[in-house]
């Protein structure tokens, strides 16, 4: 199963990616002011999967990608893929686990690991 990870650009600006569950990200969202709006927008998805648009294209260099719309709205784009086959595995990964996928929220400044003090 795969994650959903929300982290913070260095603008200040918040974004989620969708990460297979061998940590490949598929896709890239596009940026948020609040963290709050990634969290909404990702659970949006999580509920309208079933309408999202995948629409394919081909890069100028031969890689294949591909934009997802829902409600008109573009939302995300994926990696690039080498070939049209592992795209199509990357939409199919999304479409069989984005439903159930959890959230991990890195966007603090925080460390995930406190620090130690060995003296």
């Amino acid at each position: 199963m795969g994650a959903f990870v929300i982290s913070q650009r260095v603008s200040g600006l918040y974004k989620f990616e969708y990460a297979s569950r061998r940590g490949k990200t598929i896709i890239t969202s596009n940026d948020f002011e609040l963290r709050f709006e990634c969290e909404e927008q990702i659970d949006y998805l999580k509920q309208a999967m079933a309408r999202v648009v995948f629409m394919k294209f081909k890069s100028g260099n031969g890689k294949f990608f591909f934009r997802m719309v829902l409600d008109k709205k573009e939302i995300a784009i994926s990696r690039k893929y080498s070939t049209q086959l592992l795209l199509q595995k990357g939409i199919d990964e999304l479409l069989r686990s984005v439903a159930i996928a959890e959230i991990l929220d890195f966007s603090s400044n925080e460390a995930i690991f406190p620090e130690i003090n060995w003296e």
